[in-house]
């Protein structure tokens, strides 16, 4: 379970998948989200391209293994986002 606070989302503190219509898919911990933006910490971004792990490859090792994180503090704008779910369902 995450960390609960009143002020945030009800995803804050746990870690997140953030999948967008392109190539890019982001992994962190949530901070919060609104209807303008997705604030994740400790976060890594992938880009599929070719010679890189498609989505699905890298969505499968993040599942199993976690991420590295790259980035202390990503934003996400909420109109790039396709779908937001805690990584553990993809488990």
């Amino acid at each position: 379970m995450g960390t609960f606070h009143h002020d945030k989302c009800e995803l804050h503190g746990i870690t997140v998948v953030v999948d967008t219509a392109g190539s890019r898919v982001y992994v962190g911990r949530c901070d919060d989200m609104d209807e303008r933006e997705i604030v994740l910490m400790d976060a890594d971004v992938h880009e599929a391209r070719p010679g890189a792990p498609s989505k699905a490859d890298y969505l499968a090792r993040a599942a199993k293994y976690g991420v590295w994180k790259k980035h202390d503090r990503v934003v996400v704008p909420r109109a790039e986002a396709v779908s937001v779910r805690p990584l553990r369902e993809l488990a």
